[in-house]
């Protein structure tokens, strides 16, 4: 599994990176036992980067990566969390009145998220994620999914991060979000090491070639590919099938269909193309793929090792589809 220099940082990120959201109870519990498995799992398959937060499963995915990693020589892996939502305790009674998932995840409501891009909520957050992880540093915090606070997140959450890095604390320093507009100015404005983009460089989504990767590219600095498979409609396309958590839209499933036959038809499994296309730019670090068990880090792994021949990436071309 080849390493990459994430930006101007001496952090080094692998190819296929584990996303760690799932063993946060995403959508639906898992046992302690498999989420240890697939970290192991991607250990074997050659992994060393694990992207975790607070906010999956209030603080349960870095709980658990933390416990599966310790006895893992700290120097050969890398492990990044993101800042901008504290946990704060709920009282038992109001905790036992709230039902369901907790923003998504199937984790007891025992805290609730608060949006804090402070430089004091910055700091604490950190050091809140280095006692779950049972690390005295971590290599990379992203600020996570500051949209809606900007103005707070350039004025005090980008600087408390400048000061952790230069503190030693902290490795290597960004952004990540679902959007390219913000991780764009970023990138203009700032001295990021990289940025998380997520479902916005994927073989439906190419939103992030308008400035993100040129301005990445031109500036030296990184980018992690995250959701390459849109939530679900480049893994399996099908009717019912989600694209950004949402069922698909009717043209977007065709189009979805329409490059799995292109894809086929070179050999080549839908979910192989859809995680080496984000490669192929070369701004693009990672990819981080969300799993939950060894057979999907497996999966994942063998897919990234499948060849592509060039003669797919034409057809697409040929065909408006890519």
């Amino acid at each position: 599994m080849r390493r990459i220099r994430l930006g101007h940082s001496a952090v080094e990120i692998t190819e296929l990176s584990f996303g760690a959201a799932a063993i946060g109870n995403l959508f639906s519990e898992v046992d302690p036992g498999q989420a240890a498995a697939a970290v192991d799992a991607a250990w074997d398959e050659g992994v060393r980067y694990f992207d975790t937060a607070p906010h999956y499963g209030l603080g349960l995915s870095e709980r658990r990566l933390g416990e599966a990693l310790r006895h893992r020589p700290r120097d050969e892996y890398t492990v990044s969390t993101k800042a901008g939502r504290l946990l704060d305790p709920l009282a038992p009674e109001a905790s036992a009145a709230r039902h369901g998932l907790s923003d998504g995840f199937a984790v007891p409501h025992t805290h609730r998220r608060r949006w804090d891009f402070s430089a004091d909520g910055i700091r604490r957050s950190v050091e809140e994620s280095l006692v779950r992880l049972g690390l005295d540093r971590v290599d990379v915090v992203y600020l996570h999914d500051p949209d809606e606070h900007g103005e707070a997140a350039f004025r005090e959450g980008y600087p408390a991060l400048e000061e952790l890095r230069a503190e030693g604390m902290v490795g290597a320093i960004g952004a990540g979000m679902n959007q390219t507009a913000m991780l764009t100015r970023f990138l203009r404005e700032t001295d990021v090491d990289a940025v998380l983009c997520a479902g916005r460089f994927t073989l439906l989504d190419r939103s992030a070639l308008d400035a993100l990767l040129p301005e990445a590219a031109a500036r030296g600095r990184s980018v992690v590919v995250g959701g390459v498979f849109n939530s679900g409609l480049l893994a399996d396309p099908r009717p019912g099938a989600t694209y950004d958590y949402a069922e698909a839209p009717a043209d977007l499933l065709d189009r979805a269909l329409r490059i799995r036959a292109v894809a086929e038809g070179h050999g080549v499994p839908l979910r192989a193309a859809a995680l080496h296309y984000p490669l192929r730019h070369p701004a693009v670090a990672g990819v981080l793929v969300g799993t939950r068990s060894p057979e999907e880090v497996r999966d994942a792994a063998a897919r990234l090792r499948t060849p592509i021949p060039d003669a797919l990436w034409d057809d697409l071309r040929s065909e408006g589809l890519l």
